[in-house]
């Protein structure tokens, strides 16, 4: 039966429900795995310039607590549905669990058009957001983070908004702050350089030799954006960039710095880039590559064109871009893909790093930074690659079979679901 579909959260529980059976969970354990712990709305009444009051739609879902407290980012997006931010929460319990970070997922969102606020709509966005979530937040139960269309800035007012409220110092709140306010180096770029070394593990595993490869990248943000010019450093060939107003192609390999520098200076848009050929993000999906980084929003890679697919390899920086249909597909065809909770969850870890430090008031180097974080998603490819061989199973299967063993074990522990007596409740992974 097709499970494909356009609510992401179906395809997230999909993924979990999969997990599950293999791993023998039993039904009231999966029911807690399946579903949010808590999750709240509310409507922010906001001044626009004008003088008009505009009203929002926000939320925030904390996901599952059982390893440590909530994180996750803060999303603002005109198509925000709660749905959306239950799969993201989800997908970010998963993702801390199998880069083994002492936390649980959550997420947020709002419901706007962020290119239409001005930067003072944009502020008093945020501190609206705070003012309605603030008795949920604290470094020890929610930590929210930028997400797509936020920004270091807006986690500046956010962090001020909550310190207003409870008259004290509380920088490991919310993480992603500018470097002044108690922001760690290194976290703006994160989750590329997490894309990065686990490229660089797949290819030594692999024997793809990348090096020498053919990079396209769908979504030229932050985190596309900025893979695209860690790999034009390296010295890799990136042919082909996409973002929202399309995307744009040259066999010879495209000019990451003046590509950047257009797209900045042309209202995020790559159209309009003179030494490229302008395709449709659609062609871009199925050019013939080595690696092919999608890194803008889920589902873009559906049964509709992952028989298309030409890429060697599939590494997912953005979240849920892989529908479990088109899963199936390029699994068939023997394409490896490297699962989002695994290939983005360099973000969330140094975010991790930024509370930690927070916490004891010392501030690492950058070198430090990137050290300890190629240390974490190292290892962790490691981990799932060992698992996938073990089971004969795709790298997202082992990924969730590995991070969902790992949350049902310390909800186990806990005493939320108990087991039979004398009885394991599942066979974790070795």
């Amino acid at each position: 039966m097709s499970t494909e579909g356009h609510n992401p959260f179906h395809h997230a529980q999909a993924l979990v429900d999969h997990a599950c059976e293999a791993l023998g969970i039993q039904d009231a354990m999966r029911e807690l795995l399946r579903w949010p712990m808590r999750e709240y709305e509310a409507r922010l009444p906001v001044m626009m310039d004008d003088g008009r009051v505009q009203v929002f739609q926000a939320y925030r879902v904390q996901y599952n607590n059982a390893r440590g407290p909530t994180k996750g980012g803060l999303r603002w997006h005109v198509n925000e549905t709660i749905d959306t931010v239950r799969a993201l929460a989800c997908w970010m319990t998963w993702k801390t669990a199998v880069v083994d970070l002492p936390l649980g997922g959550g997420k947020g969102g709002i419901t706007c058009n962020p290119r239409a606020l001005s930067p003072g709509e944009a502020q008093r966005m945020s501190r609206a957001y705070i003012q309605a979530f603030a008795p949920e937040f604290a470094a020890d139960r929610d930590v929210p983070a930028p997400d797509v269309h936020t920004t270091p800035q807006h986690m500046a007012w956010m962090m001020d908004e909550f310190e207003r409220i409870r008259a004290r110092s509380e920088p490991g709140v919310i993480t992603g702050k500018p470097l002044p306010l108690g922001g760690s180096r290194g976290r703006s770029d994160a989750t590329s350089w997490g894309g990065m070394y686990v490229i660089r593990e797949a290819d030594r595993a692999l024997g793809l030799r990348l090096q020498q490869g053919r990079y396209v990248i769908q979504g030229f943000g932050n985190v596309g954006g900025g893979l695209a010019s860690i790999l034009h450093k390296a010295g890799c060939k990136v042919i082909a960039v996409g973002a929202e107003d399309g995307a744009i192609l040259n066999e010879n390999g495209l000019d990451i710095p003046r590509v950047l520098d257009h797209y900045q200076h042309n209202a995020q848009h790559v159209a309009g880039y003179a030494d490229a050929q302008r395709i449709s993000n659609d062609d871009l999906l199925t050019l013939p590559c080595d690696v092919l980084i999608p890194a803008a929003i889920e589902h873009v890679i559906t049964r509709n064109n992952a028989d298309k697919i030409q890429a060697r390899m599939i590494c997912e920086l953005a979240n849920g871009p892989t529908t479990p249909d088109a899963d199936r597909i390029l699994a068939d065809r023997g394409i490896p893909v490297v699962p989002d909770i695994l290939a983005n969850a360099g973000g969330v870890t140094v975010s991790y790093f930024e509370q930690v430090q927070n916490a004891y008031n010392y501030y690492w180097s950058l070198d430090q930074v990137h050290q300890a974080l190629d240390r974490r998603m190292t290892e962790s490819f490691a981990a799932v690659l060992e698992l996938s061989k073990e089971r004969n199973v795709t790298l997202r299967e082992a990924a969730y079979l590995l991070a969902v063993s790992r949350v049902a074990d310390a909800c186990r522990l806990r005493g939320w679901v108990s087991s039979p007596a004398g009885q394991e409740m599942f066979a974790a992974p070795s």
